[in-house]
Parts: structure tokens; sequence; C-alpha cells
């Protein structure tokens, strides 16, 4: 089978690649940019000709869409928003058409920021009415129900859509809380954290590893998916802090009114996995064993 990969050059696409290599199928890594070193198709998912003739040329049987505005406070700016809605729900939609139209599959990585208006205190369920609470969530919220939307008019019998939520992505690759934590607890006196938004970090190799396992016995569905465990973003700091042994820092606990931010964040985003872990077998790595991992492989570099 072909897997095509799209964001290929970012966050998730990077470990994409990792696992790509022990696995036996074929896989085509689309962005639209270009990174030194590594081999990359131009694909602009935003348009449905060149995603069709994309999925045409190499005989594509799955696609993962890793690409996303991901940029939360960014999707706020008016004059943006187009862009936003663009990346986020229409160009999902374009996969899902190309997909549909060969009876192929589409993993699509979506986000906790589609839950948040309500004030949760247990872990938000795969059926659950999603609240977000700006453009970003609202944006992944609108392309999970393109896809099924295109999925329920399929033609063909074979495929279908595995929509994917996740959390507090980090990873070796590009820019994210842990690599800034990391280079501002080296250089910083002193830090403040928010300690009152709580929900489960991942790392993105692990959710990779999770998405080829998906792939080898596809079931439709929507499924959340983070590792294991709850915590704040202050205690995740302090564990990146003490994991990397950079002890000079001074970390304390603050209140998230005292980073005014033009959306509100959600403050209990903890995913329930019960569902994807009895569908698929999988077993998902506590955080903190996890983030260990990343920390390690980042002081290798």
């Amino acid at each position: 089978m072909t897997i095509l990969v799209t964001g290929a050059n970012g966050q998730l696409g990077n470990e994409m690649r990792i696992v790509a290599r022990e696995s036996a199928h074929q896989f085509v890594f689309t962005d639209v940019c270009q990174q030194e070193g590594l081999e990359t198709h131009h694909l602009d998912i935003t348009d449905l000709e060149a995603v069709r003739a994309m999925v045409k040329e190499h005989d594509v049987k799955a696609i993962v869409n890793c690409a996303a505005w991901t940029n939360v406070d960014g999707a706020e700016d008016a004059e943006k928003y187009d862009l936003v809605e663009k990346l986020n729900a229409t160009a999902p939609e374009n996969l899902a058409k190309a997909m549909a139209e060969v009876g192929g599959w589409l993993v699509q990585i979506s986000t906790d920021y589609v839950f948040g208006k309500e004030p949760y205190n247990t872990p938000c369920r795969e059926d659950q009415k999603g609240t977000p609470t700006g453009v970003y969530g609202m944006t992944k919220l609108m392309g999970e129900e393109r896809i099924k939307q295109v999925f329920a008019q399929k033609e063909q019998h074979e495929g279908g859509y595995m929509i994917v939520r996740t959390a507090w992505l980090y990873s070796e690759f590009g820019k994210n809380f842990c690599k800034t934590m990391l280079q501002l607890t080296a250089t910083k006196p002193a830090l403040k954290v928010v300690f009152d938004q709580c929900g489960t970090p991942t790392y993105a190799l692990d959710l990779a590893e999770a998405i080829m396992v998906m792939l080898e016995s596809p079931v439709e569905g929507i499924y959340h998916y983070s590792n294991e465990g709850v915590t704040s973003w202050y205690d995740f700091t302090r564990m990146i802090a003490e994991y990397s042994q950079q002890n000079g820092c001074d970390i304390q606990p603050c209140h998230s009114n005292e980073f005014p931010s033009p959306v509100t964040r959600p403050s209990y985003s903890v995913l329930d996995k019960t569902k994807i872990k009895e569908t698929f077998g999988l077993k998902v790595p506590y955080w903190t064993d996890s983030l260990k991992k990343c920390i390690n492989n980042l002081k290798q570099l």
C-alpha cells in the first residue's frame, strides 16, 4: 500500500518519516515547502485537482494528514480567517474526496481544541459535543464534519476515515512547548508557567506509531490519542527542566490571566483513550516516560 503523508516537514510528519523506515508500505511525503536533506513532493492540499493527480500518479491508498494551521492566537486575526478555514476545513475535505473516490483511507489529525467552552472535569470522549472556544478549534471541528459528510456519500464500499484528536504535541522537530521550555529554563533565572490548564502531553513519535497500527487494520471513526496521565503546563515544564538537568531556573506557577491571549484555551482537555486502545489493542506510554525519550534524543542532536 502507498501512504501519502501531508505536512511531512512538520513535527508529526517528521516522526512519520521515522516510523516509515520500519514499514513494508510505500510512502510519499508531501509539503508546500522544501527542507534541506529531506525528499519532499510539493503538494498544495487546498487544490483538489492537485491532490487527485498526486493520488493517481502514486496509486495512493491512504493519506495521513499532518498539515494544518496550528497558530492558535494567529487564527483569531480576522484577515487570516479564510486561510485558516481553507487549511483546516477545505483541505481535509479535498483529501477525503480523493480517498473516497479510490476506496482509500484518510487519517485526519484533529485536536483537543474542539472542546473547551464547557467546564469539563472528566476526560473528553469521542461522542462528546464539540465546544470550541476559538477559530482554530472551530475550523478543525469543521474539517471533521466535512470529512464525515464526504464519506457518508461515497459510492465505494472500501475505505473510510479515521479522525484522531490529539493534544499538547511535542517532538524533536520544529517549534513546540518542550523545545521552547528547554531553551528558556537553560537561559532564564526565573519563569512563570500557567498551572490552571490541564491536559496530557503527546510525544509525536508515539502518535506516529499508533497511526501505523491503525492503518494495518483500519476501523472508521473518531479516536482520541495522547500519552497517558494528566498534568499542567507548569508541571510539564518542571519535568522538562528535571529530565534535562537544568536546575538553575526558578519555575513558578501562575494563572492563565497573567498571560492575556485573544482566545480562551481549554482549562481541562484530557482525552479519554478507551476507544482507541480497545479497537486497536494499543498500549499507550505514560507521558513522563515519553518525555524522557524525547529529551534524550534531543541531547544527541
